[in-house]
């Protein structure tokens, strides 16, 4: 199966059904229950896009350069930026598209949450604590050369600066509004996961044995490619929620006081 081969049939398919019902729903004036609505989630979806091209793209040049992760060059146009195909850049696109139209479809369907919003800053400082000391846990990993987790040090290297600002803005904020982000995220990471079973299968790209765990999904899907479709999900589902949730702008105020608060005091 060629890689756009794969992204018509496993990507632009659920997203073209998406899309049909996102405009029926906007037809019916159907509207997210706690969320901003219209414009604004196309603006927040665009935003994700632009985030996802530019962060990932010096991650997964690393680990095309590095051996990690490789394609294989008879299923792919022939197209490479850096050391990635344009496939691969495709699907930076298409993944967050369809990550973020599933939000969508779950937010103009779920009840807002039953009980009023609380701000709490214990579990935001918990949140932030709990992803710095994974960060540098895996991080030694990963300086230190452990070939068998050089794939999933990596990932978290990579990813987990990313959702320390997320969690450090608004960890209560998610957990307010923990039924959508749960499913937000779990049902694009098993879709996805269970996707990259079938490119394996059919060597669209391939994993490297000896820089992964070996822990492996029905005999072929690695931990680490697990991992990663959950952990972008996340990046995607946390900023969705943090970017419309009608709490957000009280939080940015909050924030802005303080700012202003210290900037004050140590001017002075």
């Amino acid at each position: 199966m060629t890689y756009f081969g794969f992204l018509f049939r496993f990507l632009f398919t659920p997203i073209v059904f998406l899309l049909l019902i996102t405009l029926r729903d906007n037809g019916k004036n159907k509207l997210n229950l706690g969320f901003q609505n219209g414009r604004a989630v196309w603006v927040a979806i665009l935003i994700h896009v632009v985030l996802a091209v530019v962060y990932t793209t010096p991650w997964d040049n690393y680990l095309v350069a590095t051996g990690v992760w490789y394609y294989n060059p008879s299923l792919v146009t022939g197209l490479v930026l850096g050391y990635v195909p344009i496939e691969e850049y495709t699907f930076f696109v298409v993944e967050t598209i369809l990550s973020g139209l599933w939000w969508w479809f779950l937010a103009r369907r779920l009840a807002a949450p039953a009980q009023e919003f609380m701000p709490n800053q214990k579990i935001r400082v918990i949140a932030a604590s709990l992803l710095i000391t994974t960060w540098i846990i895996f991080t030694i990993i990963f300086f230190n050369g452990a070939d068998p987790l050089t794939y999933l040090s990596i990932t978290l290297f990579w990813a987990l600066p990313a959702i320390l600002p997320q969690v450090i803005y608004g960890a209560d904020i998610l957990w307010h509004h923990r039924k959508l982000v749960t499913l937000g995220i779990l049902i694009p990471g098993i879709y996805l996961s269970l996707m990259d079973i079938v490119a394996l299968s059919e060597t669209t790209w391939s994993i490297s044995k000896g820089q992964t765990t070996g822990i492996l999904y029905f005999g072929i899907l690695p931990l680490e490619e697990v991992v990663f479709f959950f952990i972008t999900n996340i990046l995607i589902v946390f900023g969705m929620t943090l970017l419309l949730a009608n709490e957000s702008p009280g939080r940015l105020k909050e924030l802005q006081a303080v700012y202003k608060k210290w900037t004050g005091q140590k001017g002075s």
